[in-house]
């Protein structure tokens, strides 16, 4: 009884973890899709537009209801000016909180201090077609526009993994 029930949890284990991978490297390679996006003035924006203009692009999946997220987006915020200036790298916060939860939003951004771009994905449209479960979610994209990581999760410590990818690609 006991092998039989170990050996079940070890295989949903094993069907999470390939879950996981699977989509964690679902989108390497490519271009982000032609999709709109709110500001915070609530306007719209193609998200394909802000990249691929030479710099590298981080575009991070935040909600407000998200502990793990705000505790990335608070690291990476005390990290952030130096990776500007070091790297010319953009990082841009999306929450995918939907449109009444959208004053939460704002409150939080007004609280954090955050020092990127913050845009909203109520409908959760960009999130749809990236084909992602849940927040926190991160994408890493070249100078020239290609999603080069993807990033599920969040640890402490996940942001020095981040500016090592970063590093990376400044350096190519």
């Amino acid at each position: 009884m006991f092998v039989s029930n170990f050996q079940n949890k070890l295989l949903a284990l094993l069907i999470v973890l390939s879950v996981s991978l699977n989509q964690s490297f679902a989108q390497d390679g490519k271009k982000l899709p032609s999709i709109n996006v709110t500001n915070m003035k609530g306007e719209k924006v193609d998200i394909s537009t802000l990249v691929g203009k030479g710099n590298i692009v981080v575009i991070d999946f935040w909600a407000t209801w998200c502990v793990p997220c705000k505790k990335e987006l608070n690291n990476i915020a005390e990290m952030y000016p130096e990776w500007k200036e070091k790297y010319k790298v953009e990082f841009i916060a999306v929450s995918i909180d939907d449109s009444k939860n959208s004053a939460k939003v704002k409150t939080t951004v007004d609280g954090s201090g955050w020092p990127f771009t913050i845009m909203l994905d109520p409908n959760q449209d960009l999130m749809h077609a990236l084909n992602f479960q849940a927040p926190p979610y991160t994408l890493v994209i070249d100078q020239a526009g290609n999603i080069v990581e993807t990033h599920t999760g969040y640890v402490d410590g996940d942001e020095f993994l981040l500016e090592e990818k970063i590093k990376e690609l400044f350096g190519k």
